[in-house]
């Protein structure tokens, strides 16, 4: 009997975030679907980049920027909630930047 592969596209996503060695700089952010939280840490990567250079309209970047700030962080690590097993699955950076590499190119192919 085979096992039919999950959906993520519908699951709950919380992402943990460390910012720096500090361990104060830890934060959650809960999101109702993985694509929501793919595009949500692209989101706090363009926060940065505007905080960091507020005189631009439009801040760009391209995939690799966006690897190594994820890279940059202390940690990261998305939990998607398994409807099959009703627990998190933890999923660290790598899986992370592999997901939101596929969510981009859905998104520039559509």
């Amino acid at each position: 009997m085979s096992q039919k592969r999950e959906n993520t596209q519908n699951r709950h996503m919380i992402v943990l975030a460390q910012f720096s060695e500090n361990k104060f700089s830890r934060c959650y952010i809960d999101y109702d679907s993985v694509p929501a939280g793919l595009e949500g840490i692209c989101q706090l990567y363009e926060q940065g980049l505007k905080a960091q250079n507020p005189e631009l309209d439009k801040v760009t970047y391209d995939m690799s920027d966006l690897f190594k700030y994820i890279d940059s962080l202390a940690d990261i690590t998305a939990l998607v909630f398994s409807h099959q097993t009703q627990h998190y699955v933890p999923h660290d950076r790598e899986w992370i930047k592999a997901k939101v590499f596929e969510n981009l190119k859905k998104q520039a192919t559509s």
